[in-house]
């Protein structure tokens, strides 16, 4: 009986897009990273692709992620998910990049800090007055 080659990989040995992405630690899975590559939110070489799009090396990749922006170059494929170690070894990401997004983080954190939090749901009493204040208007 012959063993059929995966079909994510041709015989070059090339490696699909959401795979990829995957195996780079991206996404939790290949569904996730296939939708973002489908709602534009990934671009390769500053171009919308499809997912079954093979990933080279050198290949300039921009990623919207939650609200975060990360601009990696390819220097590795695989398309098997290793340990985070090695997943981080399949890219490069520039030094504008990562200073950009530490500076959203931190403007992302000021936001959630300084927004005013509810005091969560109100007690028995807080209903009552809240019910008695709304009736004695109607």
């Amino acid at each position: 009986m012959s063993r059929k080659p995966p079909q994510d990989e041709d015989d070059s040995g090339k490696t699909r897009l959401d795979k990829w992405l995957w195996a780079a630690r991206f996404f939790k899975t290949r569904q996730l990273a296939h939708e973002a590559i489908e709602l534009g939110r990934v671009l390769v070489n500053g171009d919308r692709v499809k997912p079954s799009r093979a990933v080279n090396l050198g290949d300039a990749l921009l990623l919207r992620l939650n609200q975060l922006e990360y601009r990696v170059t390819v220097t590795g494929v695989s398309g098997q998910r290793k340990s985070a170690k090695e997943a981080q070894l399949l890219y490069s990401e520039s030094a504008e990049s990562q200073a950009a997004r530490e500076a959203r983080q931190a403007l992302l954190r000021a936001e959630h800090a300084s927004f005013p939090h509810g005091d969560g749901r109100p007690t028995k009493r807080a209903r009552r007055d809240i019910t008695r204040f709304k009736d004695s208007y109607q």
